[in-house]
């Protein structure tokens, strides 16, 4: 057995992306090697590639994982058995609860600026966000996308603004469930 196989079958990509999401939070995108990540780990930086065709690759699938995190948040609520009012409650707060217990992770995915990452990045916020405007439709026929965009723009503002503030959302649990109800309140209160 040549020691590449070994190494694969010691290293698993779930190992990699967790060591590589560290320093990325910690350093920074632009700041991290291949190099420092299979390091930090002990193996030899050829041994990354064998997972990994390069770091943007292993960024990609990282954040990948972490929107299907945020899917599994959403479609768990859909499950629930709740009025659509009380549905979409929890959708937002849901969504705001994600984003704080889940800080590292919501930095990388809705804040990273790099522009060699924005690329591989397009597909899993698209994903998120359409799940999110049906989800809201299920919830009521009084948006339409612009109006879900500017409900999300809203809760990524909430959850941006306490971003290492707060160590988790149960700090600010009693606020969020109040910029949730504004919010649902101007989706439900009549036009003037």
């Amino acid at each position: 057995m040549s020691a590449r196989k070994v190494v694969a079958k010691e290293l698993t990509r779930s190992v990699i992306m967790e060591a590589a999401h560290d320093l990325f939070i910690r350093e920074g995108y632009q700041h991290v090697s291949m190099r420092q990540i299979a390091k930090q780990l002990g193996y030899s930086h050829g041994a990354l590639y064998y997972h990994f065709d390069n770091k943007a690759e292993l960024f990609y699938a990282m954040v990948e994982q972490d929107f299907q995190l945020l899917n599994e948040k959403l479609h768990d609520v859909l499950q629930q058995d709740l009025s659509p009012k009380a549905k979409l409650k929890a959708i937002l707060l849901g969504f705001i609860e994600f984003g704080l217990n889940n800080q590292s992770q919501y930095e990388v995915m809705f804040m990273v600026k790099d522009a060699e990452v924005k690329s591989y990045l397009q597909e899993g916020p698209n994903k998120s966000y359409e799940l999110f405007v049906q989800a809201l439709q299920l919830c009521t026929d009084k948006l339409d996308v612009r109006q879900a965009y500017s409900i999300f723009l809203s809760l990524h503002g909430f959850v941006s603004h306490f971003c290492r503030e707060v160590a988790s959302f149960d700090e600010v649990h009693s606020l969020a469930e109040t910029h949730v109800t504004f919010i649902i309140t101007s989706i439900f209160s009549p036009m003037k």
